[in-house]
């Protein structure tokens, strides 16, 4: 099996906002392996998320209950076609943490692609039925985010600690709004409105947790091959019944991405390799670990060769 070299190395999976038109067809084009993926995520599903990849458009391809699967298949399919990979560690972001959970061996491809497909319908329908949106802060501290959340008028939550300095915030469409005026009155950078189709990890998801944790209850679980930093916690975990928890959790808790990558650099973690389109998490990591750590990531099928590369060089 080609290792990655001596430095620890964490795995990290990309969520939702990464996805673009034309994901994944690349590595299709170029391996079997990949290509296997998509025709097997084609027959579970019953339609051709292939062709929502890689054709779109993309006011589809950018639906909850389309992007989420589409996500997880393309993480899955990028897995397939790289060489054997040697990992300390995984984590993804929201939706990635089922890619990251997969990557560990907990699950089965079916079986996440199932729950994810499932977790996506759900999360979608709540945004129809209690209509919400998210935000990013950039510029001010966690605390000052938390205390003019509390202000609202409504239900506004923080929903992602992405880095330091960066919150992402969620809410009733009205709520968030009316309160956005109020981050920049206290020296935000930046304040935008997040082009997403309900408010993602907070309350208004409570409609979707029983459902959802009855499907996380059915499918069969095994000990993850090496430590899964959850979202919910920040801390890593091998025991399935903690991952069974915090998955249900992830629904309405907070992302604490921030929380998960520096529990990663005090546990000995040197390596972050986003798997995953674009490369958000890669600028997380920087910004949170700064130049100490080595950060890279792979989306297209030019991208798996240079880490194949790297492996066969080592």
């Amino acid at each position: 099996m080609a290792q990655l070299s001596t430095s620890p190395t964490a795995l990290l999976f990309s969520g939702q906002g990464s996805q673009y038109v034309g994901m994944g067809s690349s590595l299709v084009q170029s391996s079997e392996s990949a290509r296997q993926i998509f025709e097997r995520a084609d027959a579970i599903l019953g339609y051709s998320l292939s062709d929502i990849c890689f054709s779109g458009p993309e006011e589809v391809l950018r639906q909850t209950r389309y992007t989420q699967p589409a996500l997880f298949v393309h993480e899955a399919a990028i897995l397939a076609a790289l060489a054997p990979v040697h990992c300390d560690a995984v984590a993804g972001h929201s939706l990635g943490e089922y890619s990251a959970l997969y990557a560990a061996g907990v699950c089965s491809f079916d079986d996440t692609l199932r729950l994810v497909s499932l977790r996506g319908e759900l999360m979608y329908a709540a945004g129809l039925a209690q209509p919400g949106t998210m935000a990013a802060i950039i510029g001010l501290d966690d605390a000052d985010v938390e205390t003019i959340c509390r202000q609202a008028e409504g239900i506004v939550v923080a929903a992602n600690y992405n880095s330091p300095g960066q919150v992402v915030i969620s809410g009733e469409r009205d709520a968030v709004r009316a309160l956005l005026p109020h981050f920049k009155q206290a020296g935000a950078r930046m304040v935008t409105e997040l082009p997403v189709s309900g408010a993602f990890h907070s309350p208004l998801m409570e409609s979707t947790r029983q459902e959802l944790a009855e499907a996380i209850s059915r499918i069969s679980m095994t000990e993850p091959r090496c430590p899964v930093y959850m979202n919910a916690s920040g801390r890593a975990t091998t025991s399935v019944n903690e991952i069974r928890q915090l998955l249900i959790e992830q629904l309405t808790a907070p992302v604490r991405w921030t929380t998960i990558l520096r529990s990663m650099y005090d546990d000995g973690i040197r390596r972050f390799i986003e798997i995953g389109p674009k490369n958000v998490l890669q600028g997380l990591v920087r910004r949170t670990l700064g130049s100490e750590v080595e950060v890279s990531g792979v989306d297209t099928y030019e991208d798996v060769q240079r880490l194949n590369h790297l492996f066969q060089a080592q």
